[in-house]
């Protein structure tokens, strides 16, 4: 079995980006969850990242190029 192994904190904050990035494509697509904190709150909370769910969205992906670069 193979696999991918993330092993320095770029790597895990990347991930966790990429992670809030398809939670929020979902909730923007109406697409929520009963339990836990929403991605929309998390980005506000932990990174500062405000404002309407596109304009997080936004706002995320331009995190994520930075991270990734």
């Amino acid at each position: 079995m193979s696999g991918i192994a993330l092993t320095t904190p770029e790597q895990i904050e990347a991930f966790r980006l990429l992670s809030l990035r398809g939670a929020l494509k979902m909730e923007i697509a109406g697409l929520r969850h009963s339990k836990g904190i929403s991605a929309s709150k998390v980005l506000r909370e932990q990174y500062g990242i405000t404002g309407q769910r596109k304009a997080q969205l936004v706002k995320l992906e331009a995190r994520i190029k930075e991270v990734t670069e």
